[in-house]
């Protein structure tokens, strides 16, 4: 049986000829991350498998594909302020936290409080808790910071693209979320550029995510 190291590095592999992996941010991450510390231990020997696995509450790790699909349309950069909407277990923020890195820094919300615990318990253990912080609260509101986040990333399905995110987005500054009924496979990525007031939206492609929770989320 294949280690899970070299499982890893297949997946890697086969997003690259996908052409879902572009840049070498989005390589080292990938190959960098040990999806298997964020995940359930009797799902462990599933964490190179590129699928969305439950890790509880009613809630999923992403699909890698999907991913590094959103971290490549948001163009990370070294040194980058990234807020994310849905840590989850902490995958998606320590992936964005090896692209920003060594001077960029995550900061993460989760509203449900037993996932935002176990999200930080497997950042920690992963090493990058000197990178990412997160913040149990319904991060679909924003958030105050002293600095505007130049990215921001959703990971759960909002019925609209909620105003606060876009406000506290930094000018020139990106946005992935995905958008539409709360209902799998009836939802678009949408990547959002803001240039001074000016908003523009482009829908990417089909997507299906768990509903986002929060004010501007299914509640």
């Amino acid at each position: 049986m294949p280690s899970l190291e070299e499982e890893r590095a297949r997946l890697v592999e086969r997003l690259e000829s996908m052409g879902i992996i572009r840049s070498e941010r989005a390589k080292r991450a990938a190959l960098s991350v040990r999806r298997e510390l964020f995940i359930p231990q009797k799902l462990r020997r599933y964490a190179y498998r590129d699928t969305p696995l439950p890790i509880g509450h009613g809630q999923t790790i992403s699909a890698p594909h999907m991913v590094f699909m959103m971290n490549e349309l948001l163009d990370l950069g070294e040194g980058m302020l990234v807020f994310e909407v849905g840590a989850g277990s902490g995958y998606h923020a320590a992936t964005v936290a090896e692209m920003v890195s060594p001077r960029g820094r995550v900061i993460t919300t989760e509203i449900v409080v037993p996932l935002a615990k176990f999200a930080w318990e497997n950042l920690r253990r992963a090493g990058y808790h000197d990178r990412v912080s997160v913040v149990a609260c319904d991060g679909s509101k924003g958030l105050k910071l002293r600095e505007r986040p130049e990215r921001i990333l959703v990971t759960a399905a909002a019925p609209r693209v909620p105003r606060p995110l876009v406000e506290m987005l930094e000018d020139g500054g990106k946005m992935v979320i995905p958008v539409g009924d709360s209902l799998f496979f009836a939802q678009k990525l949408v990547l959002i550029e803001r240039t001074g007031s000016r908003i523009v939206e482009r829908v990417i492609t089909d997507v299906a995510f768990v509903p986002l929770r929060g004010e501007w989320g299914f509640r």
